[in-house]
């Protein structure tokens, strides 16, 4: 049998639950890394229509046969390496911002023991100031680009941030709701049960 100190320690070690309302940190990544190679992918497509129209032009000037598969062979192969490395460098961009978002704010939930809005404010601020920094450019240009990433980071996650709590707190409301009703039911479902249980008996008798 497992003693009690071990059992607190099991419970300290495996029982850590993630608080209502922090994202899930995985699987946000994940669905930032997909939503950043769409976006960059698509960006890049439609940015070579330009480009093909281009190259229907030089078809049209070329009588040649061969140089006309050849630019059109060319055509094909760099606009699938544009949108290729659009996808790419889309997915790493959003993924690594998503990842630090959601990380930054379950660091702060886990670390003040309670999450709010200003969990979500204080990592929006935190990670588009640092995605500013890292931006190229002189000096100047990356000091006012972390005080605007700062800035608008704030902003832009203090509504985001209080409709989320607020939804997760109706959603938790309701949950709340109906596992009561089924309390409720499963009380009342045993009381009836005790009752023609005992008028059972008292026929027999």
């Amino acid at each position: 049998m497992q003693s009690p100190a071990k059992s607190k320690e099991a419970d300290t070690v495996y029982g850590s639950q993630r608080m209502a309302g922090t994202v899930n940190w995985g699987t946000a990544t994940v669905i930032g890394v997909f939503a950043g190679m769409l976006y960059g992918g698509s960006k890049e497509a439609a940015a070579s229509v330009s480009k093909d129209a281009e190259v229907m032009l030089k078809l049209g000037s070329t009588p040649d046969k061969r140089e006309q598969y050849r630019l059109m062979r060319d055509s094909m192969e760099k606009r699938f390496i544009r949108v290729t490395r659009g996808s790419i460098v889309g997915g790493v961009r959003l993924g690594v911002f998503t990842a630090s978002f959601c990380g930054l704010q379950n660091l702060l939930a886990e670390k003040r023991r309670v999450h709010d809005v200003y969990n979500v404010v204080a990592a929006g601020s935190a990670t588009s100031a640092a995605f500013g920094l890292i931006l190229p450019g002189s000096l100047y240009w990356r000091a006012r680009n972390v005080v605007l990433g700062s800035a608008l980071g704030a902003i832009f996650c203090f509504p985001l941030g209080w409709l989320h709590l607020k939804l997760v707190e109706k959603a938790n409301e309701s949950q709340t709701r109906i596992n009561n009703k089924e309390v409720k039911s499963g009380v009342g479902g045993a009381i009836e049960r005790l009752e023609g249980h005992l008028s059972s008996n008292k026929d027999c008798e």
